[in-house]
């Protein structure tokens, strides 16, 4: 007999020989797989990882309610720690502070108080400093959480519970999104704004065959807690449709304008988890080792009312080239890769848009049938037992003697059952019966809440048994969560690639002034630069100019219109208005050849605005000798800043004006000497670039073309003189004409008004802005300005000091909804109208 006592005998266990490949590949997946699933992947019901989970369902057995103190994040921390996650700590507070930042989830699950990190990546504070409590969206997470909505498992010690899911009131995965990197796989899923998903919620309640292009209807796109502009539908459209999509997200900014006239770029937002002291290092990098040259400072100006990234550029510096430069360079554009995977049912999934509805709603069902269950049986019982009560208080005095009458409570509680046919609990209920309830009120109040509790009851049974019924209760649970937590969205949405998007998109709005010298320097002005003036006022100065220069062109047009150039040599160039660079009233500008490819003996004679080049669209020329011609809009897209012929221009003859049309309009020619034409262009036929064009006007030998108009009925002509008189003239006080004839007077000409040098359509309402040659202007209102007869000389509009002269006048075009602008100043007498020296009588005795 062996010696089992002996230590050194051999053991008894079998020995199974097992590959190693084969064991390290199961103890691999099984490490894998509880990565998956215990640590990296959110649930797909209420979009909760263990971790985040456990520490709501600890702060909610802490009693850390949205309307209660806050409590130190140690012991919450501690709390879940010791309770639920036998983890590190500061995993377990890296989690909350997370869940507190709002700006890093949409709508934060808790309220912290204390330092809790920013932007800049600056850490929150130890969590023996802080403190914490549920925000009311995340008390929304555990509502009815007591009335067996969802499952519970033992803890980790299997001394305690805790839930496998949380109710989720909220579709908290949709809203705040979540990101992780498991083994093998990674989710990132964007938040989106919660109005828009219970929206879209009710839609799919409604209709649950509802296709994802309907439910975009309702989802525009994520909308990240730091704001931004996403670039484009394409990349939102693959996710939603497949679970995976590249998103281009860049931050949001203004252009300003100091008062020295530097041009600032001021980004307001930032790409979702940027780092912003990361950023601001990375501009400052790359404006010392001179990667973008325009870049003369930059400066973090953000504050508790929110981001304020500073970008001051250098005195002509191009604001799209910078641009463009800081989007290609820096974190300023992102790329957000969507991966919607989350658990279903304990295994990764990736999702559409309308199966991570359809799961929410799914869960939603099963915690609202789980809830109603509860309380029909609580009201049940609570109705079980005072069917009992009411029995007693109609039978007290026999109820009292039996209990008087027995040895003890169990014996008095059988013998009740047995005389009134009681249940153990409604037995139990009569003999722990105060004495408080026999009086009548009590009695009454007992009959009421029986009565409430029948009706309860049939409506809890009618929602387990119509579903659809059922199914409204969670859409009106869902709108009120929309109603009382909703917001509106953050992010912006920009249809078009990035590659399509212009950059006035991002621009504000404006009218601007444009000015071009005899020189070359170009710049824009604001319109509201200039406060308004008294007619025959002096102006204020619009241009420093250098010596032997002066303002030779005026134009007023908005930011986000193109500006057509046409030379004196008859070619034409374009460019955006935002793109000219922008100036103070008193500085020089750029020059012109800086911005386009212009040969040193061409001179800009002609400014045209236009929103887009179309075939329905005609731009009108004339020359300073009459000849006009007629060209499609759409046949100068191809222009840009290196030119293309517009017009074939005689020896000697220079073009001085040209219109945008419609095809069918009526235009008037306007001369120098005063001779205005009034001509429907359907006399002059469409024609190609190169050709010369037909006379339009015919002129004296020592007149001149100065300008051309569209007649518009319910507006006036406004013509102006090189020293300072003009008047408004009615487009009817002209018959129509063929082309060719020399057309009807316009103005009486003389020594004391000059040539005419500028027409423009006005409405009374407007504004009007002139300029003189040495960079005078002024801006009124049109209204100012009588309408008077056509051989009137008109009113002083400008007062001129000789040798300088009127070079110009346009329009200041009011948006819809804009105010006046400015206080109208009354013009004093020695402003009004011509004086009595200086009168003229024009058509009619109509004084001038």
């Amino acid at each position: 007999m062996a010696d089992t006592g002996n230590p050194s005998a051999a053991p008894t266990g079998k020995i199974i020989p097992i590959a190693i490949e084969d064991e390290v590949k199961t103890a691999y997946l099984n490490y894998a797989m509880s990565v998956i699933v215990a640590r990296a992947l959110p649930d797909v019901r209420d979009g909760l990882k263990p971790v985040h989970r456990r520490l709501l369902y600890s702060m909610d057995g802490l009693g850390v309610r949205p309307n209660g103190a806050t409590m130190k994040c140690a012991r919450i921390t501690g709390d879940a720690m010791g309770k639920y996650h036998p983890h590190g700590d500061a995993s377990l507070y890296d989690a909350l502070v997370r869940m507190a930042q709002d700006f890093s989830l949409r709508y934060p699950l808790i309220q912290g108080q204390g330092n809790f990190g920013s932007l800049d990546g600056d850490p929150a504070a130890a969590m023996r400093y802080t403190e914490a409590r549920l925000s009311r969206i995340g008390d929304e997470m555990l509502q009815d959480l007591g009335k067996e909505t969802v499952d519970f498992v033992p803890n980790y010690d299997e001394s305690l519970t805790e839930p496998t899911v949380l109710p989720a009131a909220v579709p908290n995965l949709l809203i705040n999104g979540s990101s992780g990197i498991a083994v093998g796989m990674a989710t990132n899923m964007p938040s989106h704004n919660l109005v828009e998903v219970c929206n879209a919620v009710c839609a799919y309640i409604d209709n649950p065959e509802i296709s994802i292009e309907e439910l975009m209807t309702f989802i525009q796109g994520p909308d990240f807690p730091t704001g931004g502009i996403i670039f484009g539908r394409h990349g939102i459209r693959d996710a939603y449709k497949t679970g995976r999509g590249k998103l281009l997200v860049r931050g949001k900014f203004n252009v300003e304008t100091t008062k020295s006239g530097k041009e600032l770029i001021v980004f307001t937002e930032i790409p979702y988890a940027v780092n912003k002291a990361v950023l601001l290092e990375r501009i400052g990098a790359l404006t010392r080792e001179k990667e973008i040259d325009g870049i003369a400072n930059s400066n973090d100006e953000s504050d508790r009312d929110g981001i304020r990234i500073v970008i001051e550029l250098k005195k002509g510096a191009i604001l799209k080239v910078v641009l463009n430069q800081l989007f290609s360079n820096t974190q300023l554009q992102t790329t957000f890769g969507v991966i919607n995977l989350a658990l279903v049912k304990g295994r990764p999934q990736t999702l559409n848009l309308q199966e991570l509805i359809r799961y929410f709603v799914e869960h939603r069902v099963d915690v609202v049938t789980r809830r109603t269950q509860y309380e029909l049986r609580k009201a049940e019982e609570r109705a079980h037992i005072l069917e009992g009560l009411m029995i007693a208080l109609a039978n007290i005095d026999e109820v009292v003697a039996i209990i008087k009458a027995s040895r003890d409570v169990a014996i008095a509680k059988q013998k009740l059952q047995e005389r009134f046919l009681l249940s153990e609990a409604q037995s139990q209920a009569i003999v722990d019966m105060r004495l408080g309830r026999l009086t009548s009120l009590e009695v009454e109040k007992l009959q009421a809440e029986l009565d409430e509790l029948k009706v309860q009851i049939a409506y809890l049974k009618s929602l387990l048994e119509d579903k659809q019924k059922l199914l409204g209760v969670i859409k009106d649970e869902t709108r009120s969560i929309s109603e009382r937590y909703g917001d509106k969205r953050r992010t912006e949405i920009v249809a078009g690639e990035v590659e399509n998007i212009n950059i006035e998109d991002l621009i504000k709005k404006e009218e601007m002034m444009i000015l071009i010298s005899n020189l070359g320097y170009v710049k824009r002005v604001p319109v509201t630069a200039y406060k308004n003036q008294g007619r025959g006022g002096k102006g204020m100065i619009s241009a420093k100019l250098a010596e032997d220069d002066f303002v030779e062109q005026i134009f007023v047009a908005s930011t986000h219109e193109y500006i057509m150039f046409i030379t004196n040599a008859g070619k034409s160039y374009w460019m955006k208005v935002h793109e000219l660079p922008e100036g103070s009233r008193t500085s020089k500008g750029a020059h012109i050849k800086s911005l386009l490819t212009i040969s040193p003996n061409e001179d800009i004679t002609a400014i045209v605005a236009l929103k887009d080049f179309t075939d329905e669209q005609f731009l009108f020329m004339g020359t300073a000798r009459g000849v006009v011609k007629k060209v499609a809009a759409s046949e100068f897209s191809n222009a840009k800043t290196r030119g293309i012929i517009a017009i074939k221009l005689d020896e000697g003859d220079k073009l001085v004006s040209a219109l945008l049309t419609g095809g069918s309009d009526e235009v008037v020619l306007i001369s120098r000497k005063g001779q205005a034409l009034r001509t429907h262009e359907d006399h002059v036929r469409a024609m190609g670039r190169s050709s010369r064009g037909v006379t339009g006007m015919k002129l004296d030998n020592d007149d001149e073309l100065t300008g051309l108009l569209r007649v518009v009925e319910a507006e006036k002509m406004l013509i102006l003189s090189e020293y300072g008189y003009g008047k408004r003239v009615d487009f009817s006080e002209f018959s129509s004409h063929g082309r060719g004839t020399g057309g009807q007077k316009i103005y009486t000409v003389g020594d004391k008004t000059g040539e005419l040098v500028g027409c423009v359509n006005v409405l009374d309402n407007e504004e009007i802005m002139c300029i003189t040659s040495q960079g005078k202007s002024i801006k009124l209102k049109v209204d100012s300005i009588r309408v008077m007869g056509r051989s009137a000389q008109g009113v002083r509009i400008l007062s001129i000091d000789k040798p300088d002269f009127v070079i110009g006048v346009d329009r200041i075009v009011k948006e819809d909804g804009d105010d006046d602008d400015g206080v109208p100043v009354e013009p004093s007498a020695e402003n009004d109208e011509v004086s009595s020296e200086d009168s003229s009588v024009g058509e009619g005795g109509e004084e001038s």
